[in-house]
């Protein structure tokens, strides 16, 4: 194999180290931080029809002011599997219902509370951080490979430094989307 053949898909990194940073940004919307936001019932499933159907497929999500998420169910019938959904779903709301519309009070965090939910997201970001770094260890995994099949060593170091750089500047997005979450989180 002569050094020009070897062509690392950079863009197959990418595209792997965008996918751990979108299930990371997935994971910290459903983060409740005391804040009504439509996301938080993006997890939610609901029984409806036979099968489990996310919840803004059986009702539109809206957040008429801060502290209330409400679901406008549109089958009058699946009002009662909407709510029982949110209260089996893990967000601690329990859901009060008006006709078709199911209203989500977002209660205040406690300090406690805060401090517990920083905590989640630190261990989210380094899932995140653990996944990109696994997805950097294939790509000098692919390099080595190249290196046994007689690429040289000067390109060999510029490959690893591209792959690094790649790694570094996703790990700092991690960094930086923990800081603001967590800077979320513990808003009063």
């Amino acid at each position: 194999m002569s050094d020009q053949e070897f062509e690392l898909d950079t863009d197959d990194l990418t595209r792997r180290m965008d996918g751990a940073m979108g299930a990371l940004k997935t994971e910290f919307a459903s983060l409740r931080t005391g804040r009504a936001s439509a996301t938080m019932l993006e997890p939610v499933m609901v029984d409806a029809y036979g099968s489990k159907t996310p919840i803004n497929q059986v009702g539109t999500v809206n957040v008429p002011e801060p502290r209330m998420v409400t679901v406008n169910v549109w089958d009058k019938s699946l009002v009662s599997a909407v709510e029982k959904a949110i209260m089996n779903s893990g967000l601690g709301i329990n859901p009060q219902t008006n006709g078709t519309i199911v209203m989500l009070p977002i209660p205040e965090l406690n300090e406690e509370r805060r401090t517990e939910l920083a905590r989640v997201a630190a261990q989210y970001a380094e899932h995140a951080r653990v996944a990109i770094r696994n997805i950097r260890r294939d790509g000098m995994d692919q390099i080595k490979k190249a290196k046994g099949d007689g690429m040289s060593e000067d390109d060999q170091k510029l490959w690893e430094g591209e792959v690094q750089e790649l790694t570094d500047s996703y790990i700092k997005q991690v960094d930086s989307a923990l800081e603001n979450k967590q800077s979320e989180i513990m808003q009063v």
